[in-house]
């Protein structure tokens, strides 16, 4: 059986542009092959998207077929599904067909996966938000998590600033659009 890292988050967040201020409390599980990045772009997509019912993969790694962060629809279906790093075309093409709207937050190159979903003709590809962070912004982050975490975030106009104890860190939250041919 696999041995998962457990991490707990007390998180004061201000969204601004969302005039959303909210504690939130959560647990995070990372999987043993789960990397650094891939686990607080998770968390990080978790927090700028929160909204009452979004929910991680109950299955997390394990099925590689469900997206890293779901919000539940209507009539069973998704309103968002959300995915972490570089998912291959064929998941984004399914879950294009399943939600209202798909986001990805990566770590890696956005401007070669814009071009793959691009080349690929994903169902509604032009709609698909992509996000990147920078591998920088979570190197200088990754020190910064504890098993118990009690962080401050403020998003404002695409830039995220974490306050972790005496540490401030900041780093823009860019989005990259992916052209229709």
């Amino acid at each position: 059986m696999a041995n998962f890292t457990l991490f707990r988050f007390n998180i004061e967040l201000s969204h601004i542009g969302r005039s959303l201020y909210q504690t939130l409390d959560f647990r995070v599980a990372q999987h043993p092959s789960e990397s650094m990045p891939y686990l607080l772009t998770r968390l990080l997509a978790y927090v700028l998207n929160f909204e009452d019912e979004l929910t991680f993969a109950p299955t997390g790694l394990h099925d590689p077929d469900a997206a890293a962060i779901h919000l539940p629809g209507k009539n069973g279906g998704f309103k968002t599904l959300i995915e972490i790093g570089s998912p291959g075309t064929r998941k984004l093409h399914k879950a294009t067909k399943q939600a209202e709207e798909v986001k990805i937050y990566t770590y890696k190159n956005p401007q070669a996966l814009a071009e793959e979903i691009k080349n690929e003709k994903v169902h509604r590809a032009s709609e698909i938000e992509l996000y990147s962070l920078t591998p920088e912004f979570l190197s200088e982050l990754a020190p910064l998590l504890k098993r118990d975490n009690k962080w401050a975030i403020l998003v404002n106009d695409g830039i995220i600033s974490i306050q972790a104890g005496e540490v401030s860190i900041s780093s823009e939250v860019s989005l990259h659009p992916i052209s229709s041919l």
